[in-house]
């Protein structure tokens, strides 16, 4: 297999080590570091299943973890925003939060 051909975020193992795709043509080890795939280079595929589930299952959010974090954002960044910009600041929260439902 390929690396086109697995997904961000599986595990496959190449060159007898154990790496996870981070992008296009980039790996992570799991014994750390980043490394280039070649194109050209079989790579033994690891996760079974849907493995775009499951990393994207790993990288989930807790919904009131990413309110709280805003919340907090929000709180600190807004005496720092002039008074007249402050309707739009909370127009932008508003569709922030109204994008989460």
């Amino acid at each position: 297999m390929k690396l086109h051909d697995i997904a961000t975020g599986s595990r496959f193992e190449y060159d007898g080590q154990i790496f996870v795709k981070t992008g296009p043509l980039t790996a992570a080890s799991e014994n750390g570091g980043q490394r280039i795939i070649p194109r050209y280079a079989v790579l033994k595929p690891l996760d079974t299943g849907t493995p775009a589930s499951a990393a994207a299952a790993r990288g989930k959010l807790d919904k009131k973890t990413v309110l709280a974090a805003f919340d907090h954002f929000y709180q600190r960044c807004s005496p720092l925003v002039d008074s007249a910009a402050l309707p739009e600041l909370e127009s932008a929260r508003q569709r922030f939060i109204a994008a989460l439902k």
